[in-house]
């Protein structure tokens, strides 16, 4: 190695041809400093923070001269009544919607594939994508205009006229599991079916093609070609959702239940529990410990899913 660096000193024309290289690619540097200077100030620079998840913070005493309380603020999470609850709401969810999104955005991305007008394809790409666009507050205030026991579509447009009694959704824990479920999927399956649509359009068509002169039917060609072609893809992408398999979206389990405590049995999840338990004791070490710890489960089940994944198919593997 270091017979190669100096011979790399030594030599002029690498210099130059580096220094070619640098101002060739200028442009591309200058371009992407804006998003690396963004992703060093808000992903790397708050890392320092986590020292807070070992330490009993005090605001008078700042950061630095906060004692230290070793592994306290993790104990908590498991330590709390709720921990069963939380723990098994979150990663029941999070596996529901990653079965259940994944198998309807590939159904969805195939049928926008068979769509031969190209104006319609992309009307549909469009409304499918405006759910992934709205915010989560708004969504919450939708739902409550289907579920409000009231006013409420749900109850008025569509019960009343069976003759059936209105159901106060609001306090009936055991509906939202599905609700939950519903929602989150009309919100992020459109753009997942993108990401598929994507993948599906760079297929090499001389496999359709070879397929059709042999008399394949559609469903042949989707279930022999389409689907084969796309398990990259899907590996991919589900490798990446098992790292927030721990985490939980805090608008879709705060804001569309309306923080009701009469679903607390059903929609609490580690997130929903931290920001209760932040806003009520103000412990900002606890919050920051339960984020750690969700980040580190994470980071294992990735690690463990692509280590099974590259057992089983190596070329498939994330890394």
């Amino acid at each position: 190695m270091m017979q190669k660096a100096n011979k790399i000193q030594k030599n002029p024309g690498t210099k130059k041809q580096t220094a070619k290289r640098l101002r060739k690619y200028m442009p591309l540097y200058l371009l992407s400093l804006p998003g690396f200077i963004y992703l060093i100030i808000n992903n790397y620079l708050p890392m320092g923070g986590l020292v807070l998840a070992f330490k009993k913070y005090s605001f008078a005493k700042g950061i630095v001269d906060s004692p230290w309380n070793g592994l306290q603020n993790f104990t908590f999470l498991f330590g709390s009544k709720w921990a069963k609850i939380m723990f098994r709401n979150t990663i029941c969810y999070n596996l529901a919607f990653l079965i259940l999104g994944t198998a309807f955005a590939i159904f969805v991305a195939i049928l926008l594939s068979v769509i031969g007008r190209k104006l319609v394809k992309q009307a549909y790409q469009t409304l499918i994508l405006i759910p992934h666009l709205v915010s989560t507050v708004l969504i919450g205030y939708l739902v409550f205009a289907f579920l409000s026991e009231k006013n409420g579509f749900v109850n008025n447009g569509i019960l009343a006229p069976l003759g059936m009694d209105p159901v106060s959704w609001y306090t009936k824990a055991g509906y939202w599991p599905v609700i939950l479920v519903l929602v989150q999927l009309w919100r992020s399956f459109g753009f997942q079916s993108i990401v598929y649509f994507a993948t599906i359009i760079g297929f090499d068509k001389a496999y359709y093609e070879a397929a059709v002169m042999d008399g394949a039917s559609v469903w042949q060609q989707i279930t022999r070609i389409t689907l084969p072609l796309l398990k990259p893809t899907v590996i991919i992408l589900t490798i990446m959702a098992l790292g927030r398999m721990f985490a939980s979206d805090f608008g879709l389990f705060y804001q569309v239940p309306q923080n009701s405590g009469m679903l607390y049995s059903t929609t609490t999840t580690i997130d929903t529990f931290v920001y209760r338990t932040l806003m009520q004791d103000h412990d900002v070490g606890r919050s920051l410990a339960a984020g750690f710890l969700q980040s580190i489960l994470g980071f294992i089940v990735v690690m463990i899913t692509n280590m099974i994944v590259r057992k089983v198919d190596k070329e498939s593997a994330l890394f």
